[in-house]
């Protein structure tokens, strides 16, 4: 079994068809559907279905790939060791990023790391659902907030500075909580999908949460900013997806008065990755980026 072998399956299952795949790898389509087909082959499994729209993996493909990402992600991780330049960063970064904080502050600061490292290379996905890291084959993660346990390592980045809002029109019409003990009866904006939904408030120096409800339950951000501006309810919000809102007034805040401890973010990645300079690089980039720009 040839490690390029390795290489051209997982770029194919990535791309989920032949002609992405080779084209990502500079290959001809015909080159490496051969060379999986000599994979399939010599394990004596089939790997992939192949139909005339796209190929879906099998369940001991799915499995085969989660191996071979393994094995890939260790020869690297092994040349950039032995490499006489091991401690600059290089090679591929397969991140995953929530979408309003990748649209917002990850994609200028990949730019600048990029610039700045001519041997990386970035694969970025921006998605709201919570990854399988190890799995799905990334070698690292951006997370916001409470981290479920697992076995992956978790860095904090930065804090990230919480709102609770509403429209006026909304104040107007159920009036604003004097306490978040209030919140019980509004109509909230529920982000994430854990039940039960808590929001924490510091009340009378001790930190407090809150179980609140609503008809809205969403893992996407902006779709909670934008029912808080259509009128719908109270929303508790990462600062830097209201903020345009909060300056126009189409959202105002409520219950300041009292502190709301910020969300965590977060770069996990598997145990496996731990000694990549590279993910050492981004993380240490990041925090002091954002940092620099006084918080999130």
């Amino acid at each position: 079994m040839q490690l390029d072998d390795l290489r051209i399956f997982a770029a194919t299952v990535d791309a989920r068809n032949f002609t992405a795949a080779a084209r990502k790898l500079s290959l001809s389509k015909q080159f490496v559907s051969r060379r999986v087909m000599a994979l399939e082959a010599e394990l004596g499994v089939r790997l992939l279905v192949r139909n005339t729209r796209k190929l879906a993996i099998t369940d001991l493909g799915r499995e085969f790939y989660e191996r071979a990402r393994r094995i890939l992600t260790e020869v690297e991780d092994a040349a950039q060791a032995m490499s006489s330049q091991h401690t600059e960063p290089r090679g591929l970064l397969r991140i995953s990023a929530p979408m309003s904080f990748g649209m917002t502050h990850l994609s200028p600061l990949v730019t600048q790391f990029l610039k700045r490292n001519d041997a990386v290379r970035f694969e970025v996905v921006l998605s709201d659902r919570s990854v399988d890291v190890i799995g799905e084959g990334f070698d690292m993660a951006i997370r916001i907030g409470m981290l479920a346990d697992s076995t992956l390592i978790a860095q904090k980045i930065a804090d990230l500075r919480v709102v609770a809002c509403c429209s006026p029109g909304y104040r107007r019409r159920r009036g604003e909580p004097a306490s978040p003990l209030d919140l019980e009866a509004h109509d909230c904006l529920l982000y994430g999908h854990e039940r039960p939904v808590l929001w924490e408030f510091v009340i009378g120096n001790a930190r407090k949460s809150i179980e609140v409800d609503g008809r809205l339950h969403v893992n996407n951000g902006e779709l909670v900013r934008d029912a808080a501006v259509a009128g719908l309810g109270i929303a508790l919000l990462p600062e830097f997806i209201v903020a345009e809102a909060l300056r126009t007034g189409t959202l105002m805040t409520v219950l300041e008065t009292f502190e709301r401890p910020p969300f965590g973010l977060y770069a996990v990645y598997p145990q496996h990755r731990q000694r990549s300079s590279t993910i050492r690089a981004f993380t240490s980039f990041l925090r002091e980026a954002l940092a620099e720009k006084g918080g999130v």
